[in-house]
């Protein structure tokens, strides 16, 4: 039985073996623990792969991988056109929706999803649901300007979020604040059956930024599992 970080890395390696060829020219790069393995996959593969690749970050985090892994670095303003994008996920539906901005970086990551030709998704099985919230438990990500987010909370409630939660770092005293100098908050919608309709009566609120459900965006999805194989759903 293949623990949970071993399953990222069978799915990250395929999903780099099966989308980033050599005809591959720009490639954005997601965030969080599963980007390791797709950042480790690319540089074992490196000369097969054009030299001249464009590498396109979504954080700091993936920034430095790309850097130090000795890639070519891009940024969005830059190349606004990409070929394909692999990221992970917090959780992902039948559908290939997903939940996204655990790790406080869906801002980036969207524009970087949108912007490609292919969108794909990895991830551990842990991930895989039939409807969002089932796994994962703590909310929708949703980053904020620090000035409204006291309003944001409470149009959240009014749009059946119980209790949004303003995320607090735990190294420091004090909230989270983004890689865009904004804060996150965590809203738990319980089971999500219309995302695309609840993405967008948030994504109205005044003082949000951006949210953390991408809806109807994948391509693929590479799901690692337990028993070694690697599930491969396409939209």
């Amino acid at each position: 039985m293949l623990s949970l970080s071993d399953a990222k890395k069978i799915a990250a390696y395929k999903a780099v073996d099966e989308n980033i060829t050599s005809e591959s020219k720009i490639i954005g790069i997601g965030s969080g623990s599963t980007i390791v393995y797709v950042i480790e996959r690319i540089l074992q593969l490196k000369d097969s792969l054009d030299k001249e690749i464009i590498y396109i970050p979504t954080s700091f985090q993936s920034r430095l991988l790309i850097t130090e892994g000795g890639l070519n670095l891009g940024d969005i303003d830059q190349y606004p056109e990409i070929d394909v994008t692999i990221d992970g996920a917090d959780e992902v539906d039948e559908n290939l929706n997903a939940i996204k901005g655990g790790g406080a970086c869906h801002l980036r990551e969207k524009l970087v999803a949108e912007a490609a030709k292919k969108f794909i998704i990895v991830a551990d099985y842990s991930k895989h649901s039939t409807t969002l919230g089932e796994k994962w438990k703590q909310g929708v990500p949703i980053e904020v300007i620090p000035f409204a987010y006291l309003r944001v909370m409470n149009s959240l409630k009014e749009l059946g979020c119980d209790n949004p939660i303003l995320r607090m770092a735990k190294a420091k005293a004090g909230p989270v604040i983004s890689d865009n100098g904004n804060f996150i908050v965590d809203a738990h919608f319980g089971l999500i059956k219309q995302p695309k309709e609840l993405l967008e009566k948030i994504k109205l609120l005044t003082g949000v930024v951006e949210v953390g459900l991408f809806v109807n965006m994948a391509k693929s999805a590479y799901f690692g599992n337990e028993d070694g194989s690697v599930s491969i759903k396409h939209t």
